[in-house]
């Protein structure tokens, strides 16, 4: 039996982490952004910020749509676009949590796409960040039975 297909409105979550240094240490050793934002408590206290701030990046990482709820009903989704707008910053001890909405359905000529809207929301009910993620649907047919 195959899933039920996804419908404009639905929401999906994704798992919560609570930040640690560890997370930002590994991202750092990951992409090679040392910033010293991220990890110079000394540098951090004199911006505006006064601690130090997860990746922007990172934070767009946990939009993963795979690891979320929904990642039994999105096969034969290739994901081709996205984008986001930072609206809070996050730090070390912030509980954060995605959440995705399925915004747009739609075909254009034999092609298939989807769109969600992103958000990546703090313990405090804030949202950090928003955006969007495309993706188009391949088709799948059912395997032909030989004869």
């Amino acid at each position: 039996m195959s899933p039920a297909p996804l419908k404009v409105g639905e929401t999906f979550e994704g798992p919560s982490k609570t930040l640690t240094d560890a997370h930002f240490l590994l991202f750092s050793g990951l992409t090679g952004d040392i910033h010293p934002i991220h990890y110079d408590v000394e540098y951090a206290k004199q911006t505006r910020f006064g601690k130090p701030l997860a990746h922007g990046l990172l934070m767009v990482g946990m939009t993963a749509l795979g690891a979320s709820n929904a990642r039994e009903r999105i096969e034969g989704f290739v994901f081709v676009e996205q984008g986001c707008n930072f609206l809070k910053p996050a730090v070390v001890g912030d509980t954060i949590h995605p959440r995705f909405t399925v915004e747009k359905i739609w075909q254009d000529g034999e092609r298939h796409y989807c769109r969600f809207k992103t958000a990546v929301i703090n313990q405090r009910g804030e949202t950090l960040l928003e955006g969007f993620h495309l993706y188009r649907v391949l088709r799948h047919d059912a395997p032909k039975e030989k004869s």
